[in-house]
């Protein structure tokens, strides 16, 4: 394969989902997990990853395929049910030149902000107690 991976170490989110290092994991199944990202792009940011080590969307097999497209589904709509968002924004990037920061395949699913669009730039991050708190608001508004 010719994609150019980041340099990151030993993956973040398999720390995240082997309970290594916290993280808020909104839900988790067989194959996926739906975690709230500490980066808030937009009126509640997921992130829907697999659970098995998977670098990129050409690493995964047809049942987290499949797994993962149901998983972003149902991101979005617990984002546009909860946020009432306008607007839903999905990424995904492969390879370093397409922004790939963290080198376990993930997807973005963000509502978009009250202005419109997502936030490209810098953002604070947040604490764990505050990513908690996003998850029990979706928790209780949606079921996931």
């Amino acid at each position: 394969m010719s994609i150019q991976l980041p340099d990151d170490g030993p993956c973040a989110f398999c720390a995240y989902l082997s309970g290594e290092r916290p993280y808020t994991v909104l839900a988790r199944y067989d194959l996926i997990a739906v975690l709230v990202t500490r980066e808030q792009r937009g009126v509640s940011h997921l992130l829907v990853v697999p659970i098995r080590h998977a670098q990129t969307i050409l690493d995964v097999n047809e049942g987290e395929s499949a797994a993962l497209m149901r998983g972003v589904r149902a991101a979005a709509r617990v984002i546009a049910t909860v946020e009432g968002s306008p607007g839903i924004a999905i990424w995904q990037n492969n390879g370093v030149p397409a922004a790939q920061a963290i080198g376990h395949l993930h997807f973005h699913v963000a509502g978009t902000l009250p202005e419109g669009g997502t936030e490209w730039g810098d953002v604070e991050e947040m604490s764990i107690a505050e990513t908690e708190r996003i998850a029990q608001r979706l928790r209780r508004g949606a079921a996931l």
